[in-house]
C-alpha cells in the first residue's frame, strides 16, 4: 500500500509540475540526467524503487517530453540498453513509455482492451459505468475532445460495443 501512495505522488508531480514545453534542450543537462537516472536504477547493484527517488521524480516531472526523449536516448547510449530494460517496475515501465512515446503506449493499450475477454454485457456495464462517472456518454466524450479518423476510429470501437 505504501507504494501506491509513493506511485500516486508520483503522478500527481507529473501532472501538476510546471514543464517547460520548448525545443530547447541543453545537451549538458541530458547527460547529467541520463547518469542521474542511471544511478538511482542501478545503485548498489539493487533494483529500486524509482518513484521514491526524489531525484527521479523532479526529473520525470519537470522536464519537457523533447528533454526527456533526449534523456532517454542519452541513457541507451551511455548504459548500452533502454531504460525501460532497466526497470522492475510495470507501473514505472508505463510511465516512461507515456511520457516519451504516447501514440505507441496508447495503442498498447488499445491492443490489450481489445484482447480483453469482456463480453457484450460488460461493455455495456462499462459505457454505463462511464456515463454514471462523468456524466456524459463515452461516445459523447470522444466526439467532443477526438479529432478526424481517431475520433471516428473510437466512436466506431463504442458503438460495436454498446
Amino acid at each position: 500500500m505504501k507504494n501506491f501512495f509513493l506511485y500516486q505522488q508520483l503522478l500527481v508531480a507529473l501532472v501538476s509540475t510546471y514543464k517547460y514545453e520548448g525545443s530547447r534542450i541543453n545537451d549538458v543537462a541530458v547527460r547529467s540526467k541520463a547518469i542521474k537516472l542511471g544511478i538511482a536504477i542501478n545503485r548498489h547493484g539493487e533494483k529500486k524503487k524509482l518513484f521514491k527517488d526524489e531525484e527521479t521524480v523532479r526529473i520525470l516531472a519537470t522536464r519537457s517530453k523533447p528533454h526527456l526523449k533526449a534523456v532517454f536516448k542519452c541513457y541507451k547510449e551511455t548504459f548500452n540498453k533502454n531504460i525501460e530494460e532497466d526497470l522492475d517496475e510495470p507501473s514505472l515501465k508505463d510511465t516512461i513509455y507515456c511520457l516519451y512515446a504516447p501514440p505507441m503506449y496508447f495503442s498498447k493499450i488499445l491492443d490489450s482492451a481489445m484482447k480483453a475477454n469482456a463480453n457484450e454485457n460488460e461493455k455495456e456495464v462499462i459505457a454505463e459505468e462511464y456515463n454514471n462517472r462523468y456524466g456524459t456518454p463515452l461516445t459523447k466524450k470522444i466526439e467532443d475532445v477526438a479529432l478526424g479518423n481517431y475520433k471516428d476510429f473510437l466512436v466506431t470501437l463504442v458503438e460495436r460495443a454498446g
